[in-house]
This record gives C-alpha cells, sequence and structure tokens, in this order.
C-alpha cells in the first residue's frame, strides 16, 4: 500500500470517528474511550515494538534529547516577546507557555509513526516519550507551582505533598509500567518470542485495537469552530514553527541513519499539546479558589480551547510530512517551512499594529 492510499484509510477512520459524534456525545462515553486506548491498546502497541528492539546504551539519548527539546521549547516561548505581540493577558501568556512545550504522542503521532514507518520507529518513540513525561508530569508542575508561588506565600508544604502524587502517577501510568517491563526483559536478554504464546496473542489482539480507535477518538472529538480558529490560529502555527526550526537543527547535526528515523524528528514535535499541564493548572486554580483569590494564574478555559484545537492540527502536520515522501527529511526543507509557518503566525497580529501606524501617519 503506498502513502495515498494509507492516509485515505486512515482519513476514512477519522470521518467514520465524526459521524458517531451524536450517538457518543457524553464527556463520560469518549473518556471511556479514551482510557482503553491510553491504559489497553497504547501499551500494549509499545511493549511489543520495545522488546522487538536489540537494546544498547545508546538507546538512552533518545529520552534525554526530547527533555531536551521540551526544555529549549519552553526557554524560547519564555524568552520571546509574545505576550506584547499578540496582546495577552498575564493569565493566556502563562497558560499558552506551558501548555506550548507539552506534547501528548500517544493520541497524536504514534498511530502514524506505526503505519507508516513500523513497530521500530515506534519503539523509538516511546523512549523518546518518556524524557517528555518528564516535562509534563514533572517540571511543568514545578513552573505552574512557581508561578502561583510568586504571587502567594506560605505553601511550600502542600507543594511537596502535590508533587509526590505526581511521581507516582508517573509510576503508576500503564505506559510507564509496560516500559519498565520492556526495558527489564531487554536487559535480562529476553525478547517478545520469550513470552508464552496464548499471552503474546492477547497482547498482539490487544495492540491492534490502538490505530482504529485512535483515529475514531480523533474523529469524536473534533470541535472546530470559527471563533476558536482565529482565537488559536496564531499560537498552534507559532508552535509548529519553532517544532519545525528545533527538528532541522537535530537533523543538521545528528548523524540520522534512515528515512524513518529523519521523519521521526519531524514528527513527534509536531505531537498534540498534552492534557497534563492542564491538570496543573485545574490544581493551582482550586488552590486559588480554596484562598477566595479573585487573582488568576491561568485561564482554563482557554486552555482547554488550545488543547481541543491542538489535536486535528497535529493530526494534519503530520500526515503531510508522512505523505510528502523524503521532502522533510532535508533540514533546509525543514526550515523553510518553519520560515512559512512563522509568517503565518505573526501576520495576524502585525497587520493590526501596521495598520495602527498607517493611520497615526495619515493623521498626521
Amino acid at each position: 500500500m503506498n502513502a495515498a492510499e494509507t492516509t485515505l484509510s486512515l482519513v476514512l477512520l477519522i470521518g467514520a470517528g465524526y459521524l458517531l459524534k451524536g450517538k457518543i456525545s457524553s464527556k463520560e462515553q469518549r473518556d471511556g474511550i479514551r482510557t482503553i486506548i491510553l491504559s489497553m491498546a497504547l501499551p500494549a502497541t509499545i511493549f511489543i515494538a520495545l522488546v522487538k528492539i536489540k537494546f544498547s546504551a545508546g538507546l538512552i539519548m533518545i529520552p534525554a534529547l526530547a527533555l531536551a527539546f521540551n526544555l529549549v521549547m519552553y526557554l524560547v516561548v519564555s524568552k520571546l516577546p509574545l505576550q506584547a505581540l499578540f496582546g495577552l493577558s498575564d493569565a493566556r501568556y502563562r497558560t499558552f507557555a506551558l501548555l506550548i512545550p507539552s506534547l501528548a504522542p500517544g493520541l497524536s503521532c504514534f498511530p502514524f509513526i506505526l503505519e507508516f514507518s513500523g513497530e521500530g520507529t515506534v519503539a523509538q518513540a516511546a523512549l523518546a516519550d518518556l524524557g517528555n513525561k518528564i516535562f509534563v508530569l514533572i517540571i511543568a508542575y514545578v513552573i505552574a507551582m512557581k508561578w502561583f508561588l510568586n504571587a502567594r506565600h506560605g505553601t511550600e508544604e502542600r507543594v511537596s505533598v502535590n508533587l509526590r502524587d505526581v511521581l507516582n502517577s508517573l509510576i503508576n501510568e500503564p505506559v510507564n509500567m509496560v516500559i519498565a517491563v520492556a526495558v527489564l526483559m531487554l536487559s535480562l536478554g529476553l525478547t517478545y518470542d520469550s513470552l508464552p504464546l496464548f499471552l503474546r496473542m492477547s497482547i498482539d489482539k490487544v495492540s491492534l485495537l490502538m490505530t482504529p480507535l485512535v483515529l475514531v477518538f480523533i474523529g469524536m472529538s473534533v470541535k472546530f469552530t470559527w471563533q476558536q480558529v482565529r482565537t488559536i490560529f496564531s499560537f498552534l502555527f507559532l508552535r509548529a514553527a519553532i517544532a519545525f526550526a528545533v527538528s532541522a537543527l537535530l537533523l543538521l547535526v545528528l548523524p540520522v541513519p534512515d528515512l524513518a528515523t529523519a521523519l521521526l524528528i519531524v514528527v513527534f514535535p509536531q505531537s498534540a499539546c498534552s492534557f497534563w499541564p492542564y491538570s496543573h493548572m485545574a490544581a493551582v486554580s482550586a488552590l486559588e479558589r480554596k484562598q477566595e483569590s479573585s487573582h488568576r494564574t491561568f485561564d482554563l478555559d482557554f486552555a482547554m480551547n488550545v488543547i481541543g484545537c491542538s489535536l486535528p492540527f497535529s493530526v494534519l502536520l503530520i500526515l503531510l510530512v508522512y505523505t510528502s515522501g523524503s521532502f522533510f527529511a532535508e533540514s533546509t526543507n525543514v526550515f523553510l517551512v518553519a520560515a512559512v509557518l512563522l509568517a503565518l503566525a505573526v501576520t495576524p497580529a502585525l497587520v493590526p499594529i501596521w495598520r495602527a501606524q498607517r493611520y497615526a501617519n495619515v493623521e498626521k
């Protein structure tokens, strides 16, 4: 099957999910599907992919690079004058700065990596997600609480307790548990074939659920409105531009062995925004309500809109990369795409400024 046929089959599944929105409309029903994906189908797929790879010490670089990417994204967003450029309130700026570096590859990226590049590349992506998890579960939480404590004092003890809860979440998440088991098996010299046949058959069948379930879930989750598009359009393009630029730098400096790895470097950073920073923002908001404070560190409604729009946006970009052949394997081409997206991101913000200056000159 060529790339066009693969893409068409995946798009049809997304369309089927969209048509099912009326029948699966409640949040509880969608959350049930999401739980099956993240607790069963995705862990099974990642486990199979990991135990089939040849383990080496060099693989440790993969999560380290992913974590470095998160940190670079955060530093870039923090240093750019985005608040003034887009006219953001303090709460929206902090919301934006915490969401932009986060990644949720499980729902937006892994199914396409599996379909276009195979299990070996999925295994690399799963290792990269370990580094990303350290950022979204721990570092993002610390950043959120730091911003909260800049305006509030005397809650350091509460922060340490909550941080332990986040660490427990990191340990207890099914994906992380299967990664730990897979790494342990590899370190002991065991492979997927070392498992009993009945167990392998069960894991294989659960793994087959991932791609169709994720794509149907994406279709059901699409909630585009023109108002949302106008509000979040520039932010998503800016995020994509920064991610493409970082990917281009990695392609330029790293020895990339094959096309699948090159495309992984490009598509993984284009994953949708993670939900975990939102959960940290909600925890901060709960503290503020408990203290009966009118001050808001984050804008939760804005955060949810960004997360909701980032999923289909990321899927479209990832499909574009995979259906473009080897175009995105060249760092020059990726830099060019980053420049185009950057122009699309800042133009809506610069046009009103240009018009205001023009009218001011006319009045003079």
